[in-house]
């Protein structure tokens, strides 16, 4: 095994991976008394891998030659990575398959802030369903982007794996708005800085426009959210926004997808 650190890169934005750990590399039969022994026992060991706390991606697929797999993994930090190994090593996959060979390199995670790709869209909508603990944020995405009104999508990807989402909607106002909703982050990869670097880019896009928020105010403060009294269906303390020369007072409206919220 090798290990080798990678500088963090983004797409405008740039978020520490804060000890994530990557693996890629490969897994080789000699014979095909091996390869089967991998073949018949690899599912078993991908999903509970998967079902690990501290594991956010686990693929290992088949490449073009028989005897050969590609693995890529993806570990919230070295201590789930740890525990990955002590698992592994007790279990039947680990007995089964304890002398086939094994390459791979042992990388620091870089936590990309980008636009999300037609790709993303089947992880982004089990990311919002997984962290709101239900179907409704993710279908006011997609309603979003159905309607026209998704007009920044941004999210937070390391090794492949969508860790967290936000996007921008327009809103109807007298002064040029969007809403920054809904902002999500894997939860078991929160506490990495992933929410921060969302908010940071998707302000940074929103150029001189206000952007308008519905949130905990100890944690937009950090951003230059401020509350605002305005006319809205989410009127209270926790409608916030963020902007040049905030009017005291304006009505907003966002768009229809929020409808579906309750």
């Amino acid at each position: 095994m090798q290990t080798t650190s990678s500088p963090v890169v983004a797409d405008g934005a740039t978020s520490p991976g804060h000890g994530m750990i990557r693996l890629t590399g490969t897994l080789s039969a000699s014979s095909l008394s091996e390869a089967e022994t991998i073949r018949s026992h690899l599912p078993k060991h991908i999903s509970l891998s998967r079902h690990e706390p501290g594991c956010l991606r686990f693929d290992v697929v088949q490449t073009d030659d028989p005897f050969v797999w590609a693995l890529d993994e993806l570990f919230i930090d070295d201590a789930a990575f740890a525990a990955h190994q002590a698992r592994t090593s007790a279990s039947e996959w680990g007995d089964k398959t304890r002398g086939i060979a094994r390459d791979f390199k042992k990388l620091d995670a870089i936590i990309q802030i980008r636009e999300e790709l037609s790709t993303d869209i089947p992880q982004t909508l089990t990311l919002l369903a997984e962290t709101f603990d239900g179907v409704d944020e993710a279908r006011v995405v997609q309603m979003l982007r159905e309607d026209g009104d998704l007009e920044v999508s941004l999210v937070a990807e390391a090794g492949g794996a969508i860790l967290g989402h936000t996007a921008l909607s327009p809103l109807q106002s007298e002064r040029p708005a969007l809403a920054l909703a809904p902002l999500a982050v894997l939860p078991r990869a929160q506490g990495h800085g992933i929410a921060s670097a969302l908010v940071r880019e998707a302000i940074r896009r929103a150029g001189d426009r206000i952007v308008v928020v519905l949130g905990e105010p100890d944690f937009y403060c950090r951003f230059g959210f401020q509350p605002v009294n305005w006319e809205s269906r989410y009127a209270g303390p926790f409608l916030q926004a963020v902007g040049p020369e905030l009017p005291e007072r304006m009505r907003i409206t966002h768009a229809p997808a929020f409808s579906c919220l309750a």
